[in-house]
């Protein structure tokens, strides 16, 4: 399980874990890589399902331009995901797909944007081919402005890692 104190780091942004990430037990879904302080394997901070679903995240219920009517996603904050890893950078950090199709994401996106990177959709994990096993959601629930074609791209589905720079 992953330890950090949450409430430092909603007081602070983005200053990084208190202690050490665990090892991953299930398969690694995600790797953190560049700006961080926090490492548990060779490539950086490795995440399976379980440790990004021990985060704090969050549910919502929203239409998006890649799902039929309104649909349900949850997963872990993405300012959750860069404490844990304790990341440090100053730049966008790269969101990149299995593919390797990459976006610029602003740091800025992930300290006052509830963006989370959703693990599951309508309470079931993402297969790979229904856009899985991550998709980056901005919080098109919360904030009606957010639904153009600049966040939509940024909307990186089927992610497979995150650089820090």
């Amino acid at each position: 399980m992953i330890r950090f104190l949450i409430a430092g780091f909603l007081a602070v942004g983005l200053t990084g874990p208190v202690s050490a990430l665990d090892k991953p037990k299930g398969k690694v879904v995600l790797t953190v890589t560049g700006k961080i302080t926090e490492t548990n394997g060779s490539a950086g901070a490795e995440f399976d399902l379980a440790m990004l679903d021990a985060l704090p995240g969050r549910t919502a219920r929203m239409k998006t331009p890649w799902t039929e009517g309104e649909t349900t996603f949850s997963g872990p904050l993405c300012r959750a995901i860069l404490a844990a890893a304790g990341a440090n950078g100053t730049a966008p950090i790269v969101v990149r797909a299995l593919n390797d199709y990459a976006a610029d994401v602003p740091l800025e996106d992930c300290k006052s944007l509830d963006m989370i990177l959703a693990t599951k959709i309508n309470g079931e994990p993402i297969p790979v081919r229904a856009k899985g096993p991550l998709f980056v959601i901005y919080p098109f629930d919360k904030d009606a402005s957010l639904y153009n074609e600049k966040y939509f791209a940024r909307s990186v589905w089927q992610v497979k890692s995150i650089e820090v720079r």
